[in-house]
């Protein structure tokens, strides 16, 4: 399991937030989220983050968000529901999961999460792909 700030492409980094619940890793387009081990996320904490990505980043940037689930934590996948109603959007999603109790959790939030959601095992390759998709999206734009 790798840790962000233990891989090469953490000297790109923009910003750091750290809260009780997580750490939000801010690169060019791109967030990066570890939360702490046994954290039931929900819209409260998400909130604090949407926030946050927004002042790093602005409210009209596309955004790929990488979970990167390096410890053992239960997300509300009912709350989706609450990020759609408050007008956010991800442009794109993954998650890098070690274990099948991510694959568990994945699988409900597929339920409410509206786009699709992309799962890897490899943290280095989720962060290739979601710039990959990125550069697509800015060049379209």
């Amino acid at each position: 399991m790798k840790s962000v700030k233990n891989i090469d492409f953490f000297k790109n980094i923009r910003q750091v937030r750290e809260y009780d619940f997580g750490i939000f890793y801010f690169f060019d387009g791109l967030v990066i989220s570890e939360m702490k081990e046994g954290v039931i996320f929900g819209w409260k904490m998400a909130e604090k983050a949407v926030k946050a990505a927004h002042e790093v980043m602005g409210e009209d940037t596309p955004i790929a968000y990488i979970s990167n689930r390096i410890n053992s934590y239960y997300v509300v996948p009912t709350d989706w529901v609450k990020f759609y109603k408050n007008r956010h959007q991800l442009h794109f999603y993954s998650v890098v999961g070690y274990t099948k109790g991510n694959v568990v959790s994945l699988f409900l939030e597929r339920l409410f999460f509206r786009n699709s959601i992309r799962k890897f095992t490899d943290l280095e390759e989720a962060i290739a792909w979601s710039l990959e998709r990125i550069k697509q999206e800015s060049t379209l734009v």
